[in-house]
């Protein structure tokens, strides 16, 4: 869900990032996959988007678990050890001097026989992606325009049933969908709803909204994807006795929120201004409310002080 980043395939001073597939380090440009992948084919696929902050990347371990995670959903055995992709994410901001990055690491089946049924023996490949991300935004703007626009789409969230949320895959066409009916609204980022109809996430990024009494976030029983951000400030606020909840909303317990916040590893913590051309809190000027902005300098602490993985908040 957190793959609305990332800069351009080139450095500033234009030599082309150098990216890694399947062990090895190519210039992007030569950096490919066979058009017969089960990732291209079929987008049987699972990866991770991941921010690097000074060199490091954040919270490698909770992304390598929901990353396992996906590959047992998909029933993919990899072989892969999550210490040699630790090396090969690790060795690619090397090459690229990089220090605050975006990075994409993405596992396919690889390719196999033309047909729609896996086989055991799996032969992967693995591509490792990362770009220039600074703190603040490329080339010093922000990462995202300002405060979010959220808008409901009348495309829902699959059924967890249909489609497990918590696998997070190359097969992003529900998203794509959502993303799609913006283009008539002035909405940059759509506010899902699950097949009964409650609040469930956005195209890329979950959903927190502050009511008074509480911050709450939909609860994972439903489609929702167990972001490693949303992890994060929830482990933040309850470590500074801010009540969560997590529970089953309807749509308008969001469009009458005192705040509205949106979070994935790009974006961070990224506030909203309108839910359904309704203002936030009755101003409309997107300015981060109170709460939005003490877990905001928390989350700053979070990244500023280190380690990123542990139990240490």
């Amino acid at each position: 869900m957190s793959d609305d980043g990332g800069g351009s395939e080139a450095t500033g001073d234009d030599d082309p990032l150098r990216y890694h597939v399947d062990g090895d380090l190519v210039p992007a440009p030569e950096a490919t996959v066979s058009v017969e992948d089960r990732g291209f084919a079929y987008g049987d696929a699972a990866f991770e988007t991941m921010r690097a902050y000074g060199g490091d990347v954040f919270r490698w371990e909770a992304h390598a678990e929901r990353l396992a995670d996906t590959c047992e959903a998909l029933a993919l055995d990899h072989g892969v050890a999550d210490a040699e992709l630790k090396r090969r994410v690790d060795e690619t901001l090397a090459a690229n001097d990089l220090a605050d990055a975006y990075v994409k690491l993405s596992i396919s089946r690889g390719v196999q026989p033309g047909t729609l049924d896996p086989q055991p023996e799996v032969d992967p490949t693995v591509v490792v992606i990362a770009k220039p991300l600074p703190r603040g935004g490329v080339g010093s703007d922000p990462v995202h325009d300002g405060p979010a626009a959220l808008q409901t789409t009348k495309t829902r969230k699959v059924a967890d049933r249909a489609i497990p949320a918590a696998a997070k895959t190359h097969n992003y066409l529900n998203g794509i969908l959502a993303r799609l009916e913006l283009r008539v609204t002035d909405a940059d980022e759509a506010l899902m709803l699950d097949p009964d109809g409650n609040v469930a996430e956005g195209a890329t990024a979950n959903l927190f909204f502050v009511d008074g009494r509480a911050l709450k976030t939909p609860s994972l029983d439903g489609p929702i994807l167990p972001g490693v951000t949303r992890r994060t400030v929830i482990e933040v606020a309850e470590s500074e006795g801010i009540p969560v909840e997590e529970g089953t909303y309807a749509p308008d317990a969001v469009r009458e929120a005192d705040e509205v916040f949106l979070t994935n590893s790009t974006w961070e913590i990224r506030p909203v201004a309108t839910v359904d051309g309704i203002a936030v809190d009755g101003d409309g000027e997107g300015v981060a409310g109170p709460l939005t902005t003490l877990l905001s300098r928390l989350f700053d602490r979070r990244i500023e002080e280190g380690p990123y993985d542990g139990e240490r908040l």
